[in-house]
């Protein structure tokens, strides 16, 4: 076998160029983005944990709706603000000035006193506000 010098200026001393991409560092990436975002978004799901009562009817659907939430141990929040029922009336009272058929639908625990719920029924109806819904949850079928 003969010995054959190679060329400086030859292809053949570098080898075939490289055409092929890598892609495993970006397939690494998205795997890493895909389990962030997985993680934190039940994170971004926020606002007040209540337990609804429910019913066979269905609901107006939520962006038509302002949503007044009172919870188990009474407190009381406007669109996931907490909020005093001195404050709400005057707050309901400059959006019905703006707004005359504005609406409130109130989301309450059902471990919630009846009287609680209707006291702030009544800052809802002495603010001008004659939309006033009960928000709750489908029956599925098998639960009561």
């Amino acid at each position: 076998m003969a010995y054959k010098p190679m060329d400086i200026g030859s292809e053949n001393r570098l080898g075939p160029a490289l055409s092929d991409i890598n892609v495993t560092p970006f397939v690494d990436v998205v795997l890493v983005l895909l389990v962030i975002f997985l993680i934190t978004a039940p994170m971004m799901l926020g606002g007040i944990d209540v337990r609804v009562p429910r019913t066979e009817t269905r609901n107006i659907k939520p962006e038509e709706r302002l949503i007044l939430t009172v919870t188990k141990d009474r407190g009381l929040f406007l669109e996931n603000q907490p909020i005093t029922l001195d404050r709400l009336s005057k707050v309901l009272s400059g959006m019905v000035q703006r707004n005359p058929k504005s609406a409130v639908f109130l989301k309450a625990d059902e471990a919630v006193a009846y009287g609680t719920v209707m006291r702030v029924m009544d800052v809802i109806k002495k603010a001008g506000i004659d939309r006033v819904g009960m928000v709750t949850e489908p029956v599925g079928p098998g639960r009561s």
